[in-house]
């Protein structure tokens, strides 16, 4: 993915795990750079009667995920990568569909971002699998990002869950 590395990275690692690694991280900050669109989207499209506790508590999943993308960036570039966070390279970067709702009911809105959330996490968790044993320090930003990650799903899953725990979710 990343075509421009320094002539070093951190120090104690290998250049071939360096370059695999802000490979992987690339993906990642993509999939952050997305999210926070797609959040962003979401936030101005959502309509129906519980609008404004929606409208509002996507505000902080938005500061918390463009400063998410702004450690995994700096982490790149530490590593001694180029991160790339242009509009055309999140569209060519990623292995994900696009967002599938318009103006839409919280409740289709809530469904639809779930279904992000997991896949964003699903991707999360594979790239914490595959750079721990060579870069704990990025294994752990990865975790704190996860972290917060499941947490907002939780959120969103709480306006789609009965009472039996089961998920209901809505589709327009």
């Amino acid at each position: 993915m990343t075509d421009n590395y320094a002539d070093y990275t951190t120090p104690g690692m290998d250049f071939e795990d360096s370059h695999r690694i802000t490979d992987i991280l690339q993906v990642r900050l993509h999939a952050l750079n997305d999210l926070h669109l797609t959040l962003k989207h979401a936030h101005w499209n959502v309509v129906g009667p519980e609008f404004i506790s929606v409208h509002e508590m996507l505000d902080p999943q938005l500061g918390e995920v463009r400063a998410w993308a702004d450690l995994v960036a700096e982490r790149i570039a530490t590593m001694g990568a180029s991160p790339k966070g242009t509009p055309g390279a999140i569209v060519t970067g990623r292995t994900w569909e696009d967002y599938p709702v318009n103006r839409g009911s919280t409740l289709a809105h809530i469904s639809a971002l779930s279904d992000v959330y997991t896949g964003v996490i699903e991707d999360f968790r594979n790239a914490i699998a595959e750079t721990g044993k060579a870069d704990p320090m990025t294994e752990d930003i990865l975790v704190e990002v996860t972290r917060g990650l499941e947490l907002f799903q939780w959120f969103l899953r709480s306006f789609i869950t009965k009472s039996d725990g089961t998920l209901s979710p809505v589709s327009e």
